[in-house]
C-alpha cells in the first residue's frame, strides 16, 4: 500500500506534516519527507534500544505462536500447561526432562496422541503401533518430512533442503554401490585404527574414545566421498571433526530461541560461509576440474567419474549453482555421517568393553565370515550376530529421544479420532517405543542375540524398519542413509573384535550416557582400555 493513500484515508493528506513529540524514545514523525521514511509510515523509531526491539519482536512471536496451537487444542498435553505464555514452563520442563515426559504421555495415551511444547511449534506425539503405521502410509501429498527442519538444518546451513531434500538421490546412489565403495572404506578404516589405537598384546592403553572414533569415522567415510588424499589430510579431517561438533551445539542453541532470530543465529554459531570457503580450499582444485570437462563433453565425457563427489556436483550443475553448492553438500553429508555413526560405535564399544564373553562370540562368527569372503560387504552381510549386537545397542541408546519426523501437509483425522491440522509437526517416541513390553518381552533387558534369535519369518536387522523400531524413523522418510552408516558400523566393530581387547576404564561401570533436549548421546569424556588381541 502506498504511504500517501493511507495518509488520505486517516485525514492526513499532505506529504509534509508536523507532530508533537509523545515520549522520550518514540516520536511520531516531525517534518520530515515521506520520500526519505524507511520505518513505518507513521512512527519513527528513533530511539529504542536492542533490548526494546527484541521484546516487542518477542512478544509479537508469542501472540503468533499462541494463534497457531488454538488448532491443536483437542490434544492432551503433557510436561506442563498448553496456556498462552504458561506454555513455556511445558518447554522448559520437555528440554530438561523429554525422555521421562515422552515415557509418561506414551503410558497414559497409548494408542493415542498427545502434544509436547517446543520454542516455535507443538509436536504431536503418536503413541502405539497403529498409529505410527498410519502416518509412515499416508500418501506425499498429505505428509512430508521434517527431520531437516525440526533439526534445524535449514538455519544451520543457511539452505532450503527441507523444501528440496538435496542429499536423498545422492545417498540412494550411495546405497546402490555399497559393494563397489566397501573395499576403499575397509582399507582407510583399518590403516586409521592402526594409526590412533597402536596397542599391542602386552599392556593396555587408556584410549579418549571420542576423538578418536569420530576421527576413524571421518576418514572411513571421506574416502568413500572424496577420496584420496584428501580424506588422509589432517586439516580436512580435523575441521570436519569440529564442523559437526558445532553443528551439534548452534541445533542445541537453536531450539531455544524463537523462529526470527534462528537464520542469523544458526549461521554465527557455525560460520558456515567460512567452512564451505575452508572445504573449498580443499576440494575447489577437483571441482572446477570435474566441473570444467562436464561443460566441454556433456553426456559425452567417456571417463567421468562414478563416486559421490560427482553425484553432488551432477546435482549441483542440474540446479546452476557453483562450487560452494557443492561445499555445502559435503559439509552437509558428513554432519550427518561423523555425528550418528561416531555415536553408535561409540555404545557398541562402551557396551562389548562390559562383556568380554561376548567379543569372543563375535569374534568367531567374524572370522569364519572373513574365512569364507574376505573383508568384503558379502562377509558383513553374513555377521548376524554382530548386526544384531549393534541393533540392540541402538535400541538402548538411539539418538534422539523422538523420531519420524513428519510435516502435515493437508489435514486428517487418524483412526483414534484425532485431527491433525494442515501444519502440525508430528513424531513418534523412541525410547518408549523400545521399552514397551509388548514390542519386547523383558524390554529393559541388554540381550545382544534379541534379533538373531527373533522368531519372525525374516530376522530384523540393523536397517529394518518397523513401527516397533523407529531409531531411523520408519517408511518412505526413514533415513536414507543408515544403509551406509550400518556396513561402516559393522566394519569398524568387525575390526575392533578381530584385532582388539577391550574392557572399561573403571571395572564395571558404563559410562553415562548425556540426555539433552532430543538427544541422547554417548559420553565424550570416557576413556576405554584398548589391547592388541591376546590369541590363547
Amino acid at each position: 500500500m502506498e504511504c500517501s493513500s493511507l495518509y488520505k484515508r486517516r485525514g492526513l493528506g499532505s506529504r509534509r506534516f508536523h507532530t508533537k513529540r509523545i515520549s522520550p524514545q518514540i516520536h511520531v514523525v516531525s517534518s520530515c519527507s515521506l520520500d526519505s521514511m524507511t520505518s513505518s509510515p507513521l512512527l519513527y523509531v528513533g530511539e529504542l534500544t536492542t533490548a526494546q526491539v527484541v521484546a516487542a519482536a518477542v512478544f509479537v512471536w508469542l501472540f503468533i505462536r499462541h494463534l497457531s496451537a488454538k488448532n491443536l487444542r483437542h490434544i492432551p498435553t503433557e510436561g506442563g500447561p498448553s496456556l498462552p505464555i504458561l506454555s513455556f514452563i511445558g518447554l522448559y520442563n520437555f528440554l530438561a526432562h523429554g525422555r521421562e515426559i515422552i515415557q509418561q504421555g506414551y503410558q497414559q495415551h497409548k494408542g493415542r496422541a498427545f502434544k509436547v511444547a517446543m520454542v516455535d511449534r507443538w509436536l504431536v506425539v503418536l503413541s502405539g503401533k497403529k498409529l505410527v503405521d498410519e502416518l509412515q502410509k499416508m500418501p506425499d501429498d498429505t505428509v512430508s518430512s521434517a527431520t531437516t527442519e525440526v533439526l534445524e538444518m535449514p538455519n544451520v546451513f543457511a539452505s532450503n533442503w527441507h523444501k528440496d531434500p538435496v542429499h536423498v538421490p545422492i545417498l540412494r546412489n550411495l546405497t546402490r554401490s555399497l559393494a563397489l565403495v566397501f573395499e576403499d572404506m575397509f582399507d582407510e578404516l583399518s590403516i586409521a585404527f592402526r594409526e590412533h589405537i597402536p596397542a599391542n598384546s602386552d599392556r593396555w592403553l587408556p584410549v579418549h574414545a571420542y576423538p578418536v572414533i569420530s576421527t576413524i569415522v571421518t576418514r572411513a567415510a571421506n574416502r568413500v566421498f572424496v577420496g584420496m588424499p584428501i580424506c588422509r589430510d589432517s586439516g580436512y579431517v580435523h575441521m570436519m571433526v569440529h564442523f559437526e561438533e558445532d553443528v551439534s551445539k548452534a541445533v542445541k542453541l537453536l531450539t531455544i530461541l524463537p523462529g526470527f532470530m534462528k537464520r542469523a543465529a544458526g549461521r554465527n554459531a557455525t560460520v558456515i560461509d567460512k567452512r564451505i570457503q575452508q572445504c573449498l580450499d580443499y576440494l575447489r582444485p577437483v571441482i572446477d576440474d570435474r566441473m570444467a570437462m562436464m561443460a566441454v563433453f556433456g553426456k559425452d565425457w567417456a571417463d567421468k567419474p562414478n563416486d559421490l563427489l560427482q553425484w553432488i556436483i551432477n546435482e549441483v550443475v542440474a540446479r546452476n549453482q557453483g562450487p560452494e553448492e557443492v561445499a555445502r553438500i559435503v559439509l552437509f553429508i558428513n554432519f550427518g555421517a561423523i555425528g550418528t555413526t561416531s555415536a553408535a560405535i561409540l555404545h557398541a564399544l562402551y557396551d562389548i568393553s562390559m562383556r568380554p564373553e561376548l567379543a569372543d562370540t563375535l569374534r568367531e562368527e567374524v572370522e569364519a565370515a572373513v574365512a569364507e569372503e574376505g573383508w568384503t560387504k558379502a562377509a558383513i552381510n553374513k555377521m548376524r550376530k554382530l548386526d544384531s549386537f549393534l541393533r540392540e545397542c541402538e535400541r538402548h541408546n538411539g539418538p534422539t529421544i523422538v523420531s519420524m519426523f513428519r510435516n502435515i501437509l493437508q489435514p486428517v483425522t487418524l483412526s483414534d479420532g484425532t485431527f491433525l491440522p494442515k501444519g502440525a509437526t508430528v513424531v513418534t517416541p523412541t525410547f518408549a517405543t523400545h521399552f514397551d513390553e509388548e514390542n519386547y518381552p523383558n524390554a529393559t533387558l541388554f540381550d545382544p542375540l534379541r534379533s538373531y534369535k527373533s522368531d519372525k519369518s525374516v530376522q530384523p536387522q540393523l536397517i529394518t524398519t518397523s513401527a516397533d523400531y523407529v531409531t531411523f524413523g520408519h517408511g518412505k522418510h526413514a533415513c536414507p542413509g543408515r544403509f551406509f552408516a550400518s556396513n561402516e558400523l559393522k566394519a569398524m566393530l568387525a575390526y575392533i573384535v578381530v584385532n582388539y581387547d577391550v574392557k572399561p576404564e573403571y571395572e564395571g561401570v558404563r559410562p553415562e550416557n548425556l540426555r539433552r533436549g532430543l538427544t541422547n548421546e554417548p559420553n565424550n569424556t570416557a576413556r576405554v582400555l584398548f589391547r592388541g588381541r591376546q590369541v590363547d
